[in-house]
């Protein structure tokens, strides 16, 4: 499984930016996926989780920000960022949990 992450950017606070994942492979449709951030300075965390079927859970601090789906039919992950904060700075990456792969990266910067 191949993963490529795309859509990061510069934008203030209060601003937003959508992430997308695209995915190689047939499984995609079964594979539950999610998007990780890594902070400078920091370790990675994980940010959101969608299963195969759209069930959905959130880190706390985007919770009614953030926004994970998935478009089945053309093997793509996404996530949708609204009302950004300097803290939400960082390099996004998605993962295939089902095959434990990740993709290269996407950076998000927000500042003013």
């Amino acid at each position: 499984v191949q993963l490529q992450a795309f859509g990061g950017g510069f934008v203030q606070p209060g601003g937003s930016l959508r992430l997308s994942c695209a995915a190689s492979g047939s499984l995609f449709r079964i594979s539950t996926m999610a998007w990780y951030r890594q902070a400078p300075g920091k370790q990675r965390e994980w940010v959101a989780t969608i299963t195969g079927g759209g069930n959905t859970i959130y880190l706390d601090s985007v919770k009614g920000r953030f926004t994970i789906s998935r478009d089945n039919a053309k093997n793509t992950l996404n996530l949708q960022m609204n009302s950004l904060k300097p803290e939400d700075t960082a390099v996004y990456y998605c993962k295939d949990t089902y095959f434990d792969s990740w993709g290269q990266g996407t950076v998000v910067t927000v500042s003013s």
